[in-house]
């Protein structure tokens, strides 16, 4: 018989090469779908639709006969006013996920952090595992509701459950519908719509291997039990000049040649969402996000490849299957 997993987020970013990557293994995927969500990633495939939200009390029924649960659902933004849907749907959402799958006898599941969940260390170092930012330093309402979730993963996992904790840092790749703040990054470059760039850095990673690395953990994974039980899964430390290196090798674009200093994106973003949001305005520029600009966001992906096999495909191919997709979905006019 094949395994099922039932699998939160599959219309996501990662949830929809996580389902992918499953159906490829050969396994049977039950996505669990809000109604609210654009089905577009995952149209066409082999798997069963259940319609519901997180913090439905009735999931344990819909879970029943899979063997695992992928937790990939989160809701992201960086608007301070999204404070409370951020708690309710991040923390509250996968205290819920978590106690159904237990009442539906789920053998183990993985719970997808977030390196946001860990912090950063700054001035250019990579934090792993064992490190941790007190919460009240991790910048925004999201990264402060990731790091709550992961407690909530730990709590239930020190009450017996079998859970997995993995922290992606940043994927890059296909299937970035939304897209993600580094899809942004990506489409502004190839809309030359990025005159200049502030000076930071982030760990990159394909999309595909952090899929990958999803199932390696629920295969190999070692139960959260303590805070540094989890898997960084990531790859390439890399500075945003670096990032806008690549894709000018990759489109034949020039790359922006001036930075900002952080002052001016930090005053616009102010100004636009302390004075002109209130006035019904829409913002395009949140101040957490910002100010996270500030930090080098680099991470140590080692123990992820040591024990549990993660690949590491090279960034500047994932950065050029991004390139392609956005550009054979519409994003952009190709080159």
């Amino acid at each position: 018989m094949v395994d099922c997993f039932f699998v939160t987020g599959g219309t996501g970013f990662v949830g929809a090469n996580l389902v992918r990557h499953l159906l490829a293994q050969g396994y049977q995927v039950r996505a669990l779908v809000r109604a609210s969500s654009r089905p577009d990633n995952l149209q066409n495939l082999p798997i069963d639709w259940v319609v519901g939200d997180l913090n439905d009390a009735d999931l344990h029924r819909q879970m029943q006969g899979c063997r695992g649960l992928f937790h990939v659902a989160a809701h992201y933004s960086l608007w301070q006013k999204d404070r409370e849907t951020l708690y309710h749907s991040n923390v509250l959402g996968t205290r819920n996920i978590l106690a159904c799958a237990q009442k539906a006898g789920i053998e183990r599941t993985v719970y997808t952090s977030s390196v946001a969940a860990i912090g950063v260390k700054g001035a250019g170092q990579s934090a792993d595992e064992t490190y941790q930012s007190p919460v009240e330093k991790l910048i925004g309402a999201y990264k402060q509701s990731k790091y709550w979730a992961e407690q909530e993963a730990l709590a239930a996992a020190q009450q017996g459950q079998d859970i997995v904790i993995v922290n992606p840092s940043t994927p890059i790749g296909p299937w970035d519908v939304k897209p993600t703040p580094t899809g942004e990054i990506i489409l502004r470059f190839l809309r030359r719509q990025m005159p200049a760039y502030v000076n930071t850095g982030l760990n990159l990673i394909d999309v595909r291997d952090v899929a990958a690395g999803h199932l390696l953990a629920w295969q190999k994974g070692k139960t959260a039990l303590t805070r540094g039980d989890r898997y960084i899964l990531g790859h390439e430390n890399i500075s945003l000049q670096g990032i806008l290196a690549h894709l000018a090798t990759i489109t034949g674009l020039s790359a922006p040649k001036n930075t900002v200093p952080l002052w001016l994106p930090l005053a616009v973003a102010w100004v636009e969402e302390k004075v002109l949001a209130p006035l019904g305005r829409s913002p395009s520029v949140p101040m957490d996000g910002v100010k996270m600009s500030a930090q080098e966001m680099y991470y140590d992906a080692g123990k992820a490849v040591r024990e549990l096999g993660l690949p590491q495909s090279p960034i500047n191919q994932a950065l050029a299957d991004a390139v392609h997709w956005f550009q054979d979905q519409g994003y952009v006019e190709p080159h």
